[in-house]
């Protein structure tokens, strides 16, 4: 079993993850943190104590260019202000402006997505970023990648159409799977272009998750129409970043930003005649 997983280490993440994050059937549960511990599993399975380390030192990458955490915040807001401005000009009423009633809460719902490991941003970055994706690259191109990924990351999402009051109309359906697709590519991007850093794609998930659709329309047309937005303009912003920097998806992958080889055992040493 060992030498299985050691042969095909993501797929075991994969299946782990799956079986982990459904852990009861049917969709009355959900783990978000399932990529997170299965990646705590298969790591030390697969790459010791140093690919443990590896991880590690990813999460907490926060040398990077300034701007960085510039986009890593501004990104995802500025295309949740954009979803904001077409539903409303596509006839929703006026959105609430409740959740930006207090600075403060704002920040604490920031921050508790941050160093939350049940919650969406570090409970999936370090395992889909800080493990399958390094691991993917190793052997294939960002964009092929990303795909694959983003096929997995879409489908482990599925349950919570069952679990999230409002989710089962065709509309938002289909921007819910969308969406959620599309916004691989945003990660995969973030991540490369920040030298592997998980830490910038928690700060990106984690304001993506702070400010949210629901937030603005309560359940109905509104809602509904805002969430296919959502995927429809998640998927625009995955074109361009594929389109006007299509080197750094179609080239390999930077070394930071991949798996390591594993060291070869070392040769013991010829006996010493007597």
């Amino acid at each position: 079993m060992i030498s299985l997983i050691k042969r095909h280490p993501i797929i075991t993440f994969f299946v782990l993850t799956y079986a982990i994050g459904w852990g009861l059937i049917p969709f009355w549960t959900f783990q978000a943190g399932s990529p997170f511990i299965a990646a705590l599993i298969v790591i030390p399975l697969t790459q010791g104590v140093a690919g443990l380390k590896v991880l590690g030192l990813r999460m907490i990458r926060w040398r990077v260019r300034w701007y960085w955490y510039v986009v890593a915040i501004g990104i995802p807001l500025a295309v949740l202000g954009l979803i904001v401005g077409l539903n409303v000009a596509l006839g929703a009423s006026a959105p609430s402006l409740v959740q930006f009633s207090s600075v403060s809460t704002i920040l604490l719902v920031f921050g508790t997505k941050l160093i939350n490991p049940g919650d969406g941003p570090l409970g999936e970055e370090p395992g889909w970023r800080g493990f399958a994706l390094p691991g993917l690259q190793s052997t294939l191109s960002p964009l092929v990648s990303t795909m694959i990924l983003g096929v997995v990351v879409t489908v482990w999402h599925v349950p919570l159409l069952f679990l999230e009051e409002g989710l089962l109309r065709p509309y938002t359906i289909v921007g819910f799977l969308l969406g959620t697709f599309a916004v691989t590519f945003w990660y995969t991007w973030l991540f490369n272009h920040t030298g592997g850093s998980v830490l910038m794609t928690l700060i990106a998930h984690a304001a993506q998750g702070t400010i949210v659709i629901g937030g603005f329309w309560s359940l109905g047309a509104d809602f509904a129409r805002a969430n296919l937005l959502t995927g429809v303009v998640w998927l625009a912003v995955a074109i361009g970043l594929v389109v006007f920097d299509r080197k750094a998806w179609l080239g390999p992958a930077a070394a930071e930003t991949t798996t390591p080889e594993p060291m070869p055992p070392r040769a013991a040493a010829p006996a010493t005649p007597a």
